[in-house]
């Protein structure tokens, strides 16, 4: 039979381009919920009491379901020796490049050997069945069950259809864990989609999602993208957003902008007064500074990050 232990606490290690540290962090605080969070001084992990697929975030390497810690990793043995796996299965132990002064190649090895030597269950280095997994934070070592992020979303990376001005898949990503951070029973709307890049990232995660655009050769390409990786390409649908029915609990609104010109305050206005009756909660991206378009909208601002790439930047607003 097996016996492993049930984690109450978890340790997600990530990773992020400075010019994306705001955004990470609005992100993972949003999903792992900031009245539990601890960030580490490093910059590499976080604690959180919340549990979720850690390939959900484009950010997180990967989850150690925390079983225990110690000042020592002597003090882990104990906690190894309870875990008993089934006859068949195999298991490893890693410990982690991230946290607090990771140990070195060979003091690494040694202790995997050691908290391994304690586990009952046939070790296996190269595809276990389960992994388990070593961190030093904040002067204590911590030993849990590892799970890797899946990074199969990756792939949409691939699209047939884009253009140079849409969000990139990181980007959209982070904006929809922003935008529903609990997937269950949540409706989303893209009300200017582009090429369906976010509808995408969503749908993908489990959420029920629709996309609108404009421009009728965007819907093409979106119908087209979505198709490609499997999804129903009726999701997407032609037309101008403010003739758009119905209630969502969130949207990811990407405000309309040409670099040679510049959409009028009043169409700017308007569209977010309609953003406000079809959605109770959006992250809306402007290229433009629209703080004072939403306020006169109706809308509350919760939160704001920048995200820049060279001299462009993209103004991120999360509101009520």
């Amino acid at each position: 039979m097996r016996k492993v232990m049930v984690a109450v606490k978890y340790v997600y290690t990530y990773a992020c381009h400075e010019n994306e540290r705001q955004l990470c962090q609005l992100e993972l605080s949003t999903l792992l919920a900031s009245a539990s969070m601890v960030y580490s001084d490093s910059g590499s992990y976080v604690w959180s009491e919340r549990c979720i697929p850690p390939g959900r975030s484009p950010f997180i390497h990967g989850r150690l379901d925390v079983l225990g810690e110690g000042d020592s990793v002597t003090e882990l043995l104990p906690i190894a020796r309870e875990i008993r796996l089934t006859q068949d299965e195999t298991f490893k132990v890693i410990c982690l490049k991230a946290g607090d002064h990771p140990p070195d190649y060979d003091q690494a090895r040694k202790l995997e050997r050691e908290i391994g030597m304690c586990i009952v269950g046939t070790a296996q280095m190269k595809k276990p069945e389960v992994t388990f997994g070593l961190i030093k934070t904040k002067g204590k070592w911590i030993f849990g069950q590892w799970t890797e992020s899946d990074k199969s979303w990756q792939v949409h990376q691939q699209k047939p259809q884009n253009y140079s001005t849409g969000f990139g898949v990181t980007l959209a990503r982070a904006l929809v864990n922003i935008a529903v951070p609990e997937v269950r029973n949540h409706r989303l709307l893209d009300p200017c989609c582009g090429m369906g890049t976010v509808v995408i990232e969503a749908l993908s995660m489990g959420i029920d999602t629709k996309g609108n655009d404009l421009n009728a050769l965007a819907v093409r390409g979106a119908r087209t993208n979505l198709h490609y990786f499997g999804y129903d390409p009726d999701r997407i649908t032609l037309g101008d957003m403010k003739s758009l029915e119905g209630e969502y609990d969130s949207a990811v609104f990407d405000m309309p902008y040409n670099l040679c010109s510049v959409l009028p305050e009043q169409e700017q206005r308007a569209m977010l007064v309609k953003l406000r009756k079809l959605s109770g909660r959006a992250v809306v991206v402007s290229t433009e500074w629209v703080q004072e378009h939403l306020l006169t909208a109706g809308w509350s601002i919760e939160q704001y990050v920048p995200v820049q790439k060279g001299s462009f930047i993209r103004h991120v607003w999360v509101c009520m």
